[in-house]
């Protein structure tokens, strides 16, 4: 893969998710469709979309008549600082927000099934290229894109989101393939639903995936009687382009009452909110971070880290940060007084690793206090060597902290490790920590390493230095799923290469008169390419022959006998006049 400047800066966890786009394996169908979608956007969207949009498929580098190469989308978006990566389907939400925070856009790099064209349950090229990208041209609204990353990055998960995740990405791979049983589609079905009627409360990452939903994907913006289009499912969608600013959707002004409102992925949506402008959606995002555990920290923090049962990390009001899976909170009179992960643990400061205190030191898991001692006006955090000294702690002798919540840590004190003025951890062998009448631990346990602050300011989810922790997104075993086409639509991609050729190499009525014979003998639903043989006819003046008679003879029929190709059929052939 081809790096720019943006994606050198990716961290080696999230470039785990990315793969090779399979540029080669794009049929000459594939094309056309492609085709007919943003034949469509152009002539629809310029009249109903942001007003950054057209000009956004040009900073972007997003072609009108054949599929994007990522290759040459990032020597193009790397002029806006960004880039853009291909990947498997749906990824872990916190992923696709960690990109945004990378400022690189996550690309599925599959394409939809024909039968699929004006609406997909599944993230396909499509959506991503032509709904996402166009819009980050717009400064204002890729500086909301790219603080949705950092703040949606951190929030937190519950269990039950993991297994709605793995359920969603199950149901969407197979509702893609257009050879899926329906009773295997049921099934999918059925499980998402019971894991959705058993999810219990919204986690932070539900709450603030419903706000990237009715913006990112499907935001309108502007005058609620009279909206634009920027959310990208919208903007890939030819069909729910046109149907959400129809007077049945209900249009709701953007607050953060959003967070509330659940959606469905595999259908339309019922009703959609309008922000006024960009800077709205900065100021509601605002808003609910300051909700978060991220801002907050406390209890209410380390029970969610607890929770989610993966890596989190929480942050002293020293500056300490610890990462690892959390498992415990003693509690006193509602504050956190000791805190314990069990299993690979760091400890942190800014965002890096301490130096010794890696996994490797750190593999069983960690505990310490949180809180004030006792008999002393000044924190324990912000003591100098005199300070120290007046309660009895000197380096390489015995002493004894007495916290206001009941803790005592009684040890030789080895070593003291300050940052930027305060002290972050303090190190102790020959130690025996209690809280009451339990035992916290053992000199026969080792080195006591206690991390010092009178408070938990956050908490958050993921390491703190994800490269030294060595975290690894769990790449699905699920693959979106290879479609394997029949021998007859192999040789409809075939006839399909043959237009392409026609009209990217000139001239050539006896191949569109052999197409067209094999396409009305062979397949008698299909209807983009004698589409695609008239747009050729019309860009050579070639109309008026009996050629174009019988193919207009013949799509007519189709839109009498399958109505539900009337409406592709109709559009397309506006596209034509």
């Amino acid at each position: 893969m081809e790096l720019n400047d943006v994606l050198k800066r990716l961290p080696r966890h999230l470039m785990d998710l990315v793969i090779d786009q399979p540029y080669n394996e794009y049929t000459a169908q594939d094309h056309a469709l492609w085709r007919y979608v943003m034949r469509r956007n152009v002539e629809y969207l310029s009249r109903v979309a942001h007003g950054s949009y057209l000009e956004g498929l040009r900073k972007t580098g997003i072609s009108i008549d054949e599929i994007p190469h990522m290759y040459g989308m990032n020597r193009i978006l790397k002029e806006i600082g960004w880039a853009a990566v291909a990947v498997d389907g749906f990824i872990p939400p916190s992923a696709f927000m960690e990109f945004q925070a990378y400022n690189v856009l996550v690309i599925a790099a599959d394409i939809r099934p024909i039968d699929q064209l004006e609406y997909t349950p599944a993230p396909d090229i499509i959506h991503e290229a032509a709904g996402h990208a166009p819009i980050i041209a717009d400064e204002e609204y890729a500086g909301y894109l790219k603080y949705f990353g950092e703040i949606g990055s951190r929030a937190f998960s519950s269990e039950a989101d993991y297994e709605q995740y793995e359920a969603i990405r199950h149901l969407s791979i197979l509702k893609a393939d257009p050879y899926t049983s329906p009773e295997n589609i049921r099934k999918a079905e059925e499980k998402l639903e019971q894991i959705n009627a058993h999810i219990g409360p919204p986690s932070e990452m539900q709450l603030i995936r419903n706000l990237h939903w009715w913006t990112v994907e499907y935001g309108l913006i502007g005058d609620l009687n009279k909206p634009r289009i920027y959310g990208a499912g919208l903007l890939s969608s030819i069909g729910e382009s046109y149907s959400a600013l129809q007077d049945d959707v209900k249009k709701i002004p953007y607050t953060l009452d959003a967070m509330n409102v659940g959606f469905d992925i595999t259908t339309r949506q019922p009703q959609l909110f309008v922000t006024p402008d960009f800077p709205h959606l900065t100021k509601v995002l605002e808003e609910f971070a300051d909700r978060m555990a991220l801002n907050n920290g406390g209890v209410d923090g380390i029970l969610k880290a607890i929770e989610s049962n993966h890596t989190a990390t929480v942050e002293y009001s020293s500056g300490l940060q610890v990462s690892g899976t959390f498992t415990e909170v003693v509690i006193h009179m509602e504050k956190p007084v000791y805190l314990r992960t069990t299993g690979p643990t760091t400890l942190n400061y800014q965002g890096r690793i301490l130096e010794g205190h890696g996994t490797e030191h750190h593999h069983e898991g960690f505990g310490s206090p949180v809180g004030k001692i006792t008999n002393s006006s000044i924190p324990l955090e912000r003591m100098d060597d005199a300070d120290l000294t007046h309660i009895g702690m000197v380096s390489g002798h015995r002493c004894t902290l007495h916290f206001e919540s009941g803790v005592r840590v009684n040890g030789k004190l080895q070593e003291i490790i300050r940052k930027e003025g305060k002290i972050i951890l303090l190190s102790f062998i020959d130690c025996r920590v209690t809280f009451r009448e339990r035992v916290l631990f053992e000199p026969s346990w080792g080195i006591y390493d206690m991390a010092v602050g009178e408070d938990i300011v956050s908490a958050f989810s993921g390491p703190a230095d994800p490269d030294g922790f060595g975290l690894r997104y769990r790449i699905p075993e699920e693959k979106t799923h290879k479609i394997i086409h029949s021998h007859k639509n192999q040789r409809l991609h075939k006839i399909y290469q043959k237009i392409r050729d026609v009209r990217n190499h000139g001239s050539g009525a006896k191949t569109l008169e052999t197409s067209w014979k094999e396409i009305k003998q062979h397949y008698p639903a299909e209807w983009l390419a004698p589409l695609e043989i008239l747009e050729i006819l019309h860009k050579e003046k070639a109309t008026g022959n009996g050629l174009e008679k019988d193919i207009l003879e013949y799509l007519n029929n189709l839109q009498k006998n399958r109505p539900e190709l009337n409406g592709l059929i109709s559009n397309g052939l506006k596209l034509l006049a």
